[in-house]
């Protein structure tokens, strides 16, 4: 990938994650990236088009971040990784990334909730092999709460959501 398309792709990421993507216009990417709207149009085709390139990034980065809960076979380890995810993912250098999946979320075209299926049938089988009653509905119920801590870290940073963690860890893996 060119320094350039690069660039209108962060850009592009940052604004859409802070503002909103209806509310950003190519011409606007292109004058905070230091390009040319052309160049946006050459790489993309169109405005849909540079965000389709950011989700289909996203798809990837999010599949790297599942990967190693998906391959753990130790059914604690697995609800421990997945507690602590939030809070390792959502950090500075990724925070633009994590917060335009959320606002994605609310656009019918761009939610793919089957996207966390899989960790939701890890966290299934894990509950399962600890002898958990109702182990779908365990895992269902801390992947809701998870959701919420990522919001709220998104919104009010990490530091006030450091409870939930320590909380669920002692719930879960004692």
């Amino acid at each position: 990938m060119t320094d350039k398309k690069e660039r209108i792709i962060n850009t592009a990421l940052i604004l859409f994650a802070n503002d909103g993507y209806n509310a950003v216009s190519t011409s606007k990417i292109a004058k905070e990236a230091g390009v040319s709207e052309g160049l946006i149009f050459k790489h993309f085709s169109n405005k849909k088009g540079l965000l389709d390139a950011i989700v289909k990034g996203a798809e990837c980065r999010t599949g790297e971040f599942f990967a190693p809960i998906l391959e753990e076979m130790e059914p604690l380890e697995v609800i421990k990784q997945l507690i602590i995810l939030p809070f390792m993912a959502i950090h500075e250098d990724s925070y633009s990334y994590w917060k335009l999946q959320f606002k994605l979320k609310w656009q019918e075209e761009y939610n793919k909730p089957n996207n966390f299926k899989p960790l939701l049938d890890k966290l299934t089988w894990a509950f399962n092999e600890l002898g958990y009653k109702e182990p779908a509905m365990e895992a269902e119920i801390l992947m809701k709460v998870l959701d919420g801590i990522a919001i709220s870290i998104l919104r009010e940073g990490l530091e006030g959501q450091l409870k939930f963690k320590a909380f669920l860890l002692e719930k879960y893996i004692k």
